[in-house]
């Protein structure tokens, strides 16, 4: 998803589109060279030009944020401190998750991407009191994600005119594509990983921040606004 908030005086522009690459609304288009031929697909954030206002791509992807993860566990008690007797096993919400878009906090799990399915190891303390005992007796954990969404075939919009659609100027948007394993506090810089996603990540100190958070995505609404610099 890609929404514009305030245009100002941005207007889109196309270019020939890299028949190579895939993509959905909202990651950030790249120029490269195809034969003789200047043509344009995701960038790896070394030299990101616009906001991508189009598809192509063989699955769709979402995203959840800050889901929260509760798995009843068997205790024994470590001297002061009450820790999960086996290891226990929790579904999320998604199954066919990225793996490399999985974040979670406080508690360390195991993921399983495909089934989306995450193990708290035996040994993990308990954090939670679930039944209001006065007694740990869960583990709580919050996880964010991007998933496959199943079941839905990939689109392309640009077949018929083998072009793509950039918007590059100054703009206030939104987009629910980037990268869920960190965090967008206010104000913070936003750069290009190498998966086309906005990130606050600076993957290296060549590449340029291109963007400003202006409204950071929360578990109801799951979109980054930014500030398109």
């Amino acid at each position: 998803m890609f929404r514009i908030v305030q245009a100002g005086n941005a207007l889109p522009t196309s270019y020939p589109v890299d028949p190579s690459s895939e993509f959905e609304p909202g990651m950030v288009a790249q120029l490269g060279v195809l034969g003789n031929n200047i043509v344009c697909g995701v960038s790896d954030g070394t030299a990101p030009i616009g906001i991508i206002d189009d598809i192509k791509t063989r699955a769709f992807t979402s995203t959840s944020i800050d889901e929260i993860v509760v798995a009843a566990a068997p205790a024994i008690q470590q001297g002061n401190k009450w820790v999960s007797a086996v290891d226990v096993r929790k579904e999320l919400n998604n199954p066919n998750i990225i793996s490399s878009s999985f974040i979670t906090s406080p508690v360390d799990v195991e993921l399983i991407p495909r089934n989306g399915m995450v193990i708290f190891p035996a040994g993990t303390e308990l954090n939670y009191d679930d039944d209001g005992n006065g007694r740990p007796d869960s583990i709580r954990t919050v996880v964010s994600y991007t998933y496959q969404i199943p079941n839905v075939p990939g689109d392309d919009t640009t077949v018929a005119s083998g072009k793509i659609t950039v918007w590059f100027q100054r703009m206030i948007a939104q987009v629910d594509k980037y990268e869920t394993n960190r965090r967008y506090p206010v104000n913070a810089n936003l750069f290009v990983s190498e998966r086309g996603l906005l990130t606050t990540q600076q993957p290296t100190p060549n590449h340029p921040a291109v963007a400003i958070v202006t409204g950071p995505p929360t578990a109801i609404f799951g979109t980054l606004e930014f500030l398109w610099l």
